[in-house]
């Protein structure tokens, strides 16, 4: 086995991740898509920032950071940079309400397919991006 480092371990987590989430579309598992794409999304572009020589924190929403340093970036990479932050911040919103809820939120039915299918696309362009950036030996 290759040794990856670990921004390739987390674009290798997150490309995982992402194959889960359609068989909770197919389970109508809505609350917990979004669960699961806002993981897969921070490991995503925790990814891009370890590629490119930062050291994330430990938090959920690392948007702010990827726009601090888009200068890092590829310039086809770096002008996506707001779209990436803008995902990153939805998903770390829903993020508790949706795994745990609340007394007036109850996740299993306060989240639809239209949500889901949000979160997908959405997870799917952070991998596609977060994938020109690491690249993962074949």
């Amino acid at each position: 086995m290759t040794n990856l480092t670990l921004a390739q371990s987390y674009l290798v987590k997150a490309q995982k991740r992402l194959r889960v989430l359609d068989v909770l579309l197919k389970e109508q598992a809505y609350s917990d898509v979004i669960r699961e794409a806002q993981e897969l999304v921070e490991l995503a572009l925790k990814a891009m920032l370890r590629q490119v020589g930062i050291d994330p924190p430990k938090q959920h929403d690392v948007g702010g950071l990827l726009l601090d340093f888009r200068d890092r970036f590829e310039a086809e990479v770096a002008v996506q940079a707001e779209r990436l932050a803008s995902v990153s911040k939805w998903l770390r919103k829903e993020r508790e309400l949706a795994f745990y809820g609340d007394v007036d939120f109850i996740p299993t039915s306060e989240y639809g397919p239209e949500d889901a299918q949000k979160a997908i696309e959405d997870a799917r362009f952070v991998v596609q991006i977060a994938a020109q950036v690491v690249k993962l030996s074949p």
